[in-house]
């Protein structure tokens, strides 16, 4: 069943030499939608990948999910309202768990007893801090 808002993404960085003195360099998600969201993130470590959930996301509000500067180009991040249906989706197979999680690894998911989720990668650009909104889609 697809969400009665439709939405979508609008993907926007800061490169770190923008920021402020002081300011930190992290990856962050802001919610513009109406619905509250459920928030996965993925990024590489090492010679793979390792997933980490649930952030909330109330209307109107932002949730950092890296609090360092991003070394990487690419991470990916998944997003669901509270009905689970998926707002922010893409290609990248990644795992998650219903309840809060960190998973090292991306292949079988459901073999290794974890759920497969679609992640949207973000490309960064090589910036040391990035956002990603989630808006309402132009009528």
């Amino acid at each position: 069943m697809k969400s009665i808002l439709p939405v979508f993404v609008a993907v926007f960085g800061l490169a770190g030499i923008l920021l402020p003195q002081g300011a930190r360099a992290e990856m962050r998600i802001c919610n513009q939608s109406y619905d509250v969201l459920n928030v996965a993130f993925g990024a590489p470590e090492g010679e793979g990948f390792i997933t980490y959930g649930w952030w909330r996301v109330a209307p109107n509000q932002c949730a950092v999910l890296k609090r360092e500067p991003l070394r990487d180009r690419n991470y990916y991040v998944f997003a669901a309202d509270v009905f689970g249906n998926e707002v922010l989706s893409g290609t990248t197979p990644m795992c998650v768990a219903p309840r809060r999680f960190e998973i090292a690894g991306q292949e079988n998911c459901l073999l290794r007893g974890f759920l497969d989720a679609r992640f949207m990668e973000v490309d960064t650009g090589e910036r040391r801090d990035w956002t990603v909104f989630v808006s309402l889609r132009p009528v």
